[in-house]
């Protein structure tokens, strides 16, 4: 936790390659930027996770879209450090608990967002915040200000500032943050920049 609120960015690595997800997190690492998720839906997730988390020690190594116990022993088994699911699932949140995994649900409803906390997640995604966006996000902090909230889906460097300003513990970043473009052509200084 300490190294990803240095930098509290989560960059969502979905269906690409083994190789691209080791170039890209060359790339990020050498801009400070210290957290990856790995979705469980891409194929060799279980592999990339593992090599990423072997070979590259200092980044914090996760699995999202975990909807499952089943998938979640599949990522704690491949290695991954901390848990996104994009769903509340009671069994995933105690099962790292019990295992002192952090874990970030899904929620998005004020009764979703207070149930995932209350459970004890180490903070929760707000998903997708594309729909309401970041004033939707200062709202919660009215009434829950001491919920970490991490939006993700719409964030992006456009907009990154204005959702730390209305009180983001962090957020969440896919194709805004690794553009496809760039991976596809291998443009990883480009990336970087």
């Amino acid at each position: 936790m300490d190294s990803f609120r240095r930098a509290p960015v989560v960059g969502i690595l979905r269906n690409q390659t083994a190789e691209d997800c080791y170039r890209i997190a060359e790339a990020l690492m050498e801009t400070g930027f210290n957290t990856l998720e790995v979705t469980m839906n891409t194929p060799g997730v279980e592999e990339i996770i593992g090599q990423l988390a072997h070979r590259f020690p200092e980044l914090n190594v996760g699995a999202g879209t975990v909807c499952t116990p089943e998938e979640l022993e599949k990522a704690l088994g491949a290695g991954a450090g901390f848990i996104v699911t994009p769903i509340l699932d009671e069994r995933v949140i105690s099962t790292c608990l019990h295992r002192s995994i952090p874990v970030f649900p899904g929620a998005y409803t004020p009764t979703e967002i207070y149930r995932a906390w209350s459970l004890g997640a180490t903070a929760v995604k707000v998903f997708p915040a594309t729909q309401l966006g970041v004033g939707y996000i200062k709202d919660l902090g009215g009434p829950l200000p001491q919920i970490r909230l991490i939006p993700t889906g719409g964030v992006s460097l456009g907009n990154i500032a204005s959702f730390f300003s209305a009180g983001a513990a962090g957020v969440g970043m896919g194709s805004s943050l690794l553009r496809k473009d760039l991976i596809n052509s291998g443009n990883y200084a480009g990336l970087k920049e």
